[in-house]
C-alpha cells in the first residue's frame, strides 16, 4: 500500500473509524483500480464545474482529497482534454476583420464655440455666453 511513497510521508497518514487513511484530514487516494482518474472525471465533467482549468481543479480536489504528484497528474490530465485546448484563447482567431484604428488629429485642429445670446443683462452689459 505504501509502496508508492518513499519520502516518509506514510509517517503521517493516519487511519480513522470509517477504514480510510487520511493526511492531513484529507483522503489518500491509493493508485488503483483508476480511482485517481475516476476523481478527476467527476471534477473535470461535472454539471457544476464544466471543463475548470488545472488550477481550480487542483484547489477543488485537495480541499478533500491527496496523493503524491496529484497537482502534476492533474495538469497532464487537464492537458489531455481537448475541449479545454480549444477553448484557450491563444487557439481562437478574431471574430472579424482587424481594422486599422483612426489616426488621432491635432486637438486644436478643429474648433467649435457655442454662444448663448439674449440672456438679461449683467452689471457690465453683457448678454452673451
Amino acid at each position: 500500500m505504501y509502496e508508492e511513497m518513499s519520502c516518509g510521508v506514510e509517517l503521517l497518514l493516519e487511519s480513522k473509524p470509517n477504514g480510510l487513511l487520511y493526511y492531513l484530514n484529507r483522503i489518500w487516494v491509493p493508485d488503483r483500480d483508476d480511482l485517481r482518474t475516476f476523481l478527476m472525471n467527476e471534477a473535470h465533467k461535472t454539471r457544476y464545474s464544466i471543463h475548470p482549468g488545472a488550477d481550480k481543479m487542483y484547489l477543488d480536489l485537495r480541499q478533500q482529497y491527496w496523493w503524491p504528484g496529484m497537482k502534476k497528474d492533474i495538469a497532464f490530465y487537464v492537458a489531455k482534454c481537448l475541449t479545454c485546448s480549444k477553448v484557450k484563447a491563444e487557439h481562437q482567431r478574431p471574430s472579424g476583420l482587424l481594422e486599422q484604428p483612426e489616426i488621432p488629429v491635432w486637438k486644436w485642429e478643429d474648433l467649435a464655440m457655442d454662444f448663448i445670446t439674449k440672456l438679461p443683462r449683467t452689471s457690465s452689459c453683457y448678454d452673451s455666453i
